[in-house]
């Protein structure tokens, strides 16, 4: 519904919040509403020394939103955040059982290799790589529809 004047303003046009703050970043005040359960956008503000850090993270902002647009439009996910490497990584382990000698060491050093993509992966969003790369090996052992899963972002 779209409001034209100040008029019979009703929670049902205005909406709902949580709470309501006001806060000073800078020279400016802004207007913070928060826990709204009927937003559907959000404003992001972006500070910095110098006009090249503001456009290039809004590049960033912008690509990682046409990103999940992206993906949530289509219904076909090609595996990411390191699942190639988790399964190459199998793969060789597995076939490093078959051999003997240093040959199996090589094999196996490399397969410990291939999972520094997710393990950096996992670092950068913050999670435990440890723990994230066993709960990533058991996932891939147990292949087919179990390798399906996703993380959740842990509570700060």
């Amino acid at each position: 519904m779209v409001q034209t004047s100040i008029h019979n303003m009703t929670e049902d046009v205005i909406g709902t919040c949580g709470a309501f703050e006001e806060r000073q970043l800078g020279d400016e005040r802004y207007n913070i509403f928060s826990d709204c359960p009927l937003a559907k956008t959000t404003t992001i503000v972006l500070r910095g020394g110098a006009e090249q850090f503001i456009a290039e993270t809004e590049r960033s902002i912008h690509d990682a939103v046409m990103i999940v647009r992206r993906a949530v439009k289509s219904s076909k996910i090609v595996p990411g955040g390191g699942a190639i490497e988790m399964e190459l990584s199998k793969f060789l382990r597995g076939h490093a059982r078959t051999i003997y000698g240093k040959a199996q060491l090589i094999i196996n050093a490399y397969a410990k290799a291939l999972e520094v993509i997710p393990r950096q992966l996992s670092d950068n969003a913050g999670f435990d790589s440890t723990d994230i790369l066993n709960r990533l090996r058991q996932k891939h052992s147990a292949g087919g529809e179990a390798g399906r899963w996703s993380f959740t972002r842990p509570r700060v």
